[in-house]
This record gives structure tokens, sequence and C-alpha cells, in this order.
């Protein structure tokens, strides 16, 4: 099989969908890997680490496409890249549909197979692919939130941790997920005062058996995130539903009572962000002020950690990518049903229920598409 990897091309997005021993041991396997000249710089990989691996560097992102019948990548295809999409073409990226219908509609028109990463999903319920970058995610919120609580950045001038004599900050977090339990474990770390809201009383009896009681812990619902909003410096928004748009726990009206110059970091922004005045942002542009809060939602977040990211993200894919190359598509469906939870569009068809529900669309089963 011909494997593609392109430069990425989303704003400061560095990260890239493969490393060099990865590389190395597709090669070893018969296939052949095609890597856009650069593709790896941000991540401090060189094309030259790409060569001794046994990849052929290709002078631009149209040929890394054209020539691929598999491409990884990183992040969603943007409209530049929708010329690159056909039928039979097999792309493996996070993709993170719900609010895109533009490129939904593209995916499917292409008649190409889309499988996204945040989807794959084990028997247990894990999502392997997206732990890693949640992981990531988590722990960068509270040191993004730390940064802009700074006066000079617009927040409220407070220390996270404080000092003796003066309290620290208090945060926030909405979800006790992987995202959230890593945020707990960073804000902790740095002394601050930390709340977890989330609906799954057993997730909550986990993170105050994991943090010994030492991180407080509240049942979801309308009337606590509005009471304990107002006393928070910082916010995180760690939900997800998986495939499907975030709910939007903090409403526009729940601002006005918050602390001037308080921060919230929608971690959920992918999946269309859990805060109703959240809109995408990017790092170039990262936040914008509403109500004299801070907002910041910035889409790929990890990429500000580019080579922690990659070579996080590319031990998860890893496996799958191998099953993927080794089998084909069909049989690889066929044997590894983790792989078919991760297939959100196939031949003209969205097969995925989540992506379909959030933009109001007709689904079917990927087995009576294949």
């Amino acid at each position: 099989m011909i494997i593609g990897v392109p430069r990425e091309i989303k704003d400061h997005e560095t990260r890239v969908g493969l490393v060099p021993s990865a590389v190395s041991e597709l090669v070893e396997l018969g296939h052949q890997v095609l890597v856009e000249s650069r593709a790896g710089a941000g991540s401090t990989i060189s094309d030259e680490e790409y060569v001794a691996a046994g990849a052929e560097i290709v002078p631009n992102a149209g040929e890394a496409w054209a020539r691929a019948d598999l491409v990884v990548k990183v992040k969603e295809p943007l409209p530049a890249e929708y010329p690159y999409m056909r039928p039979g073409l097999v792309l493996f990226t996070y993709l993170h549909l719900a609010p895109l219908p533009e490129l939904t509609d593209r995916l499917v028109e292409s008649g190409m197979t889309a499988i996204a990463y945040e989807t794959i999903r084990e028997k247990d319920g894990s999502l392997p692919l997206l732990t890693p970058m949640s992981e990531v995610a988590g722990r960068m919120a509270v040191q993004i939130g730390a940064k802009y609580l700074e006066a000079p950045n617009g927040g409220r001038g407070i220390l996270l941790g404080g000092v003796p004599g003066v309290p620290p900050a208090n945060v926030l977090i909405l979800g006790g997920g992987i995202v959230g339990h890593n945020a707990a474990k960073v804000a902790l770390g740095l002394g601050a005062r930390v709340t977890v809201v989330d609906k799954n009383l057993n997730r909550l009896r986990e993170i105050d058996d994991i943090f010994n009681g030492e991180v407080m812990t509240l049942a979801s619902n309308i009337w606590t995130i509005r009471e304990t909003i107002r006393l928070a410096d910082l916010v995180i928004g760690a939900v997800l539903i998986p495939g499907a748009a975030s709910p939007r726990l903090v409403r526009r009206d729940m601002l006005g009572p918050m602390k001037k110059g308080s921060v919230m970091v929608d971690v959920s922004i992918d999946q269309g962000g859990c805060f109703e005045t959240s809109r995408p942002t990017t790092h170039t542009d990262p936040v914008f002020f509403v109500d004299d809060v801070l907002h910041y939602c910035v889409s790929n977040m990890p990429a500000a950690v580019p080579h922690t990211s990659t070579f996080a993200l590319t031990n998860a894919t890893f496996p799958y990518l191998r099953t993927l190359a080794n089998k084909g598509f069909e049989r690889a469906c066929e044997q590894e049903p983790a792989i078919c939870e991760g297939v959100n569009v196939h031949r003209g068809q969205i097969t995925y229920p989540g992506v379909a529900e959030s933009q109001g669309r007709q689904w079917r089963e990927l087995a009576a598409v294949l």
C-alpha cells in the first residue's frame, strides 16, 4: 500500500501524521511511504530522518495525496485540500465533523472513506486515539489559563497557586474524563483550589479517590454550574460526547456574575464547544472577551507542543494504521471492530450516528455500505 503524509496547513498546526520509527516499520512490512517535504519540520523531524527510515520525500501536498491509497494526517482537511479528495482514497485523521457540515458535504461528495481518530472505540468503551491528545490538552489548559490570568495578557492578575497569606486561584473543571483528570492533576500540583463537575457519579468517586479528597467534586446540573462559575478564576471546558456536538453547559447569562478578567478555556471547541459564547480561534489570534471574561478556544491546542504531541499521537495511532495498511480497509473493518467505529464517511454515506444527528442528516450502518 502507498501511504501519504502531507504537511499540515491549519494555522500553527505543526504536528505530523507519522514519525520516522513508524515509517521504518511500514517500509519493513513492504509498504511505500510518501512524506511531503518539511512535513515534520514543526515537530523537529527533518526530511533526512524520514529518508533514513525509508520514506520518499515528495515536493508538494498534491503528490502526497494523489499517489497515496491511504493518507495519514493530524487535523481535518481544509478547503485548499478538498480538490485532493477522490473515490477509493482512505483518510485517517482527526475529523471532528459534528460542527463542520461543509467538510462533511465534501467528504460525502468525494466518495472517499474518512476514518476519524476520535471515534475509534475499543470493546471496553475506551477512545484510544483521543486519549493522548486529551492528556496533552488537559495539562496545557491549566498552563494556558495561568498565562492568561496574568494582567499583561488580559486576566485578573491572579497567581494560580497564590502565596502565603494570599489565597490561590479557584479552578473549575467541567467534565471528569481524560481532559478533566489531567487538568485537575496539573492545577492541583500548582497549588490551585480545584473543583470538578461531572454528571457521572461513579467518575466523581474515582476522582475523589485518585486525589485523596483534595479535589472538590460536584454533580453536574445548571444550578451547580451557575453557582460555582461565579467564584471561578479559571474555567476549563472538558466535556465530550464522542463524534457529536458538545452540550452547551455554560450559558451566556452566566458570564455576567463572573469575576472580571477571569479566564475560560474551552477544550471541547473541536466539537463545537461547551460554552454558549465559544467560537473557534487560532494560535495566531487565540483569545477574545465576552462580558469582560477572557475566552481561549483554540481548536488545535496540542499543536503548541508539537514534538510531544506528534510522538504521543503516533504511539496510539500506529497499531491501527498498520492494520489498515496490511489488510486493506474492508478486511481491517471485518477483523477490527474498533476501526469500524472510526469510519465517519464511506462511499458517499455518513456512517457515524453522532455526526448525522448533530447535523440533522441521515446515516447508514457501515455494514450496509461496505
